[in-house]
C-alpha cells in the first residue's frame, strides 16, 4: 500500500503519494504531488547536498513543487542516493545524473499521458548540478528534453563531471548574500553560458524571508512556456 501525506494550498488539498522508481543503485524514493486540478505536464524538482542535510521537502524545493501545482502539473520530488529509502550512497552527481535520466524513462512510460505535456526541470543548490548535466545528458541523446530548466542556488560548476550545455531560456535565481555559493560564482557560470540571472537583493543561499520573492518569479517563468504541441 502506498503510503499518502498532504501538502496544504489553498482552496483545495494537494494529494501526495510516495512512489520509487529503479535507479543505477536501487530504488530511487519519490514524493509524487498531485494538483486538485491537472492541465497535463510535469515537474521534476531535485533537492540540495544528500551530504548536508538535503532532501525532497527542502523548503525550496516545495516552494518550487507548489508553483508548478498551482500550473496543475504533477509534481516529481525524488530522494537522491542514501536520502530516506533511496538506496545507493552519495556519487557526487555522477550517479545521481543517471539515476535521474532512467527516472524520467521510467516516468514516461508510467504516465505517457503526464509526459506529453510541458516538462520543467528544476533544481537547487546541488540539485542545479544534476539538473544542468541531465539536460545536456539528454540532448546529446536526441531525447525530449524539458521545456523549462530552472536553477536556484546555482552550484552546477561545483558537481560537474561533463559538458555542460543549457539552454537560454534557463532560469537562473540566486541570493546577494549566499554565503554557501558566492554570487560571484554564479555569475561566473552565467557569464560562461551567456544566461541572465535574476538577483534577489539581500538573499541568502536557503532565500531565508524571500520564499514569496522566489514563487513569484517563478510564477512568471512558468506563466510564460508555451502550450504543449506549440
Amino acid at each position: 500500500m502506498d503510503r499518502f501525506e498532504f501538502i496544504t494550498q489553498s482552496p483545495a488539498m494537494i494529494r501526495t503519494e510516495s512512489i520509487t522508481f529503479d535507479g543505477n543503485a536501487g530504488i530511487i524514493d519519490c514524493a509524487i504531488d498531485f494538483p486538485a486540478v491537472q492541465s497535463g505536464g510535469w515537474a521534476l524538482v531535485l533537492h540540495p547536498h544528500p551530504l548536508h542535510g538535503g532532501a525532497r521537502d527542502n523548503k525550496i524545493v516545495t516552494t518550487i513543487a507548489r508553483a508548478c501545482l498551482q500550473r496543475g502539473m504533477v509534481v516529481v520530488r525524488p530522494n537522491f542516493r542514501g536520502v530516506g529509502v533511496s538506496q545507493g550512497a552519495f556519487d557526487a552527481a555522477v550517479g545521481e545524473t543517471a539515476d535521474m535520466a532512467s527516472l524520467v524513462d521510467q516516468f514516461s512510460q508510467r504516465y505517457p499521458h503526464l509526459a506529453a505535456g510541458q516538462w520543467v526541470l528544476a533544481g537547487f543548490s546541488f540539485g542545479t548540478s544534476v539538473a544542468a548535466q541531465l539536460y545536456s545528458l539528454l540532448a546529446e541523446q536526441h531525447a525530449r528534453v524539458p521545456d523549462a530548466l530552472l536553477l536556484f542556488g546555482s552550484a552546477v560548476d561545483r558537481f560537474a563531471f561533463r559538458p555542460v550545455h543549457v539552454p537560454a531560456h534557463t532560469l537562473l535565481v540566486h541570493g546577494e548574500n549566499d554565503e554557501v555559493v558566492p554570487l560571484a560564482e554564479a555569475m561566473q557560470f552565467a557569464r560562461a553560458h551567456q544566461l541572465p540571472m535574476v538577483v534577489v537583493p539581500d538573499g541568502s543561499h536557503f532565500f531565508h524571508g524571500k520564499l514569496l520573492a522566489l514563487k513569484q518569479i517563478l510564477q512568471t517563468r512558468l506563466a510564460a512556456l508555451q502550450p504543449s504541441g506549440s
